[in-house]
């Protein structure tokens, strides 16, 4: 029998829930039984599929509060998780709403004037999602929603440092049985996943560089698809022209929104010199404002960190930079309080790139900001490092922005914002470098990743003399293996 495992809560420092891990006979056979189940699934089409997604939705909505008080209880936070359940649910809405032009078959003519091409789309029977911590509701389901609707089964296996979220879940699909036969949540750890990947047809995993790389090589060996979202080091790039009231107020945003654990979190802050002094005084002005969310999860803005391992991390980052030179200007620790683990908005000067605050993810609330003086040297700072997801670059006009933005190497740049992938979903993007792997899990490629094209070559008519061969030989062409054509 599979071994319990104790959850923390990330406000009380507590072991206060426990999972079991299935016993690996047990999740083949519940694979195998969502795989077989995934046939009817299909031929619910895609009318029936959205049905029974809208079902689910609305048997979510009625049970939200238990919900939210799961998602809090995970995460520590309240007003992130309350907009979190916001956007899964309209992520519902906007799929179902995308997915009937997507997945129309095609028919066309093709240069050959007898051959008619005929597309169809064959779903991967059994998705599996290995999803992490730190949006435990919205990055389990981003993938799960569209390859849903694309016709697969799917199974789920979030981080066992925030389970509790998927109790709620799991009750409103006991209210929809078409949906409840094809997809579900198991519970576990770093092996439990490894069994599920050996268990699925294609694999999605949100996480780390480290574990995306075991993830890679488990799917290769089971010679399936992998799609990976691993970890960022996102830059911010602030022109001379810049409007530091807009840029100071989106990077203070994009740095420490969720404690500043998100992979598309600003991790990095390259500033133009002559603006430098003015930008982070702004900067640390607007991080004093924001408080805690303690004792209470809507006292203040700044939610717990949620992984123990996490704060750790954060520590360690903070005490090499301030070794090596770096100055603090507010936060600059990692505290503890009523046992859960807490970092203030922290910004950091004096930094450069032998720190770890500036080359490892971080995921938490720190704000490096280092000086450049030509713009040529902050493309070659945002572009050292391994990470490649996102970035983010200021200055008075789109033009003057964009042109530095196609110089930098990450999938997704906002312009004159930072972070707006956490919000817009629409745009398709690949991951630089060692920050993932795969088709992208935004616009509507993330719903065409779940399918496999197949094409019909259809041949509209005859022909009298068929182009292969003719069948009519000629005694005097036997030798050249051809016959005369008539």
């Amino acid at each position: 029998m599979s071994q319990p495992i104790e959850i923390r809560n990330p406000r009380t420092g507590k072991y206060d829930y426990v999972i079991i891990p299935p016993p690996p006979k047990l999740l083949a056979q519940l694979c195998h039984r969502l795989r077989r189940a995934q046939k009817n699934w299909l031929q619910l089409g895609l009318e029936g599929r959205i049905n029974a997604l809208q079902q689910w939705k609305e048997a979510i909505i009625a049970g939200r509060e238990k919900l939210t008080q799961a998602l809090v209880a995970d995460t520590g936070r309240l007003s992130i998780s309350i907009l979190e359940i916001d956007t899964f649910l309209s992520t519902i809405d906007r799929w179902c709403r995308l997915a009937p032009n997507l997945l129309k078959h095609t028919a066309r003519e093709t240069e050959v004037p007898f051959i008619q091409l005929q597309h169809t789309f064959v779903p991967y029977p059994l998705v599996g999602i290995i999803s992490p911590w730190n949006f435990p509701l919205l990055l389990s389901t981003i993938d799960a929603i569209p390859a849903l609707l694309a016709g697969c089964a799917v199974v789920i296996k979030p981080s066992e440092i925030a389970p509790r979220f998927t109790a709620p879940l799991l009750t409103a699909l006991n209210a929809v049985p078409p949906l409840r036969e094809v997809f579900t949540f198991i519970e576990g750890a770093g092996e439990t996943g490894t069994q599920l990947i050996e268990n699925v047809d294609v694999v999605c995993f949100t996480g780390t560089i480290e574990t995306g790389r075991k993830v890679a090589q488990v799917a290769a060996k089971c010679f399936i698809p992998a799609f990976l979202e691993l970890g960022g080091k996102d830059p911010a790039i602030v022109l001379e022209s810049a409007d530091l009231e807009l840029t100071t107020s989106a990077i203070l945003w994009g740095a420490v929104a969720n404690t500043g654990q998100s992979c598309q979190s600003i991790e990095r802050i390259y500033v133009a010199e002559s603006i430098f002094e003015k930008f982070y005084h702004q900067l640390v002005t607007k991080a004093h404002r924001l408080k805690f969310a303690y004792p209470k999860p809507d006292s203040g803005d700044i939610g717990p960190i949620i992984s123990e391992k996490q704060a750790e991390i954060i520590a360690s980052h903070l005490q090499d930079a301030i070794e090596k030179g770096a100055i603090v200007h507010c936060g600059g620790k990692v505290e503890e309080l009523g046992g859960g683990w807490w970092c203030r908005p922290t910004v950091l000067t004096e930094v450069n790139h032998s720190m770890l605050v500036m080359l490892e993810e971080t995921f938490g609330p720190i704000m490096p900001v280092m000086p450049f003086k030509r713009v040529e040297e902050a493309v070659l700072l945002a572009n050292d490092s391994f990470y490649g997801l996102s970035a983010a670059v200021f200055a008075q006009t789109e033009a003057e922005a964009l042109e530095v933005a196609r110089q930098i190497d990450a999938g997704a740049v906002s312009i004159n914002d930072a972070a707006l992938t956490a919000i817009m979903h629409e745009g398709e993007k690949n991951s630089f470098k060692y920050s993932g792997l795969g088709g992208s899990r935004m616009g509507a490629a993330s719903l065409m990743r779940f399918l496999r094209k197949k094409a019909f070559l259809v041949k509209t008519k005859s022909i009298h003399d068929p182009w292969w061969f003719n069948t009519q030989f000629e005694e005097g062409n036997r030798e050249q293996g051809t016959g005369n054509r008539e």
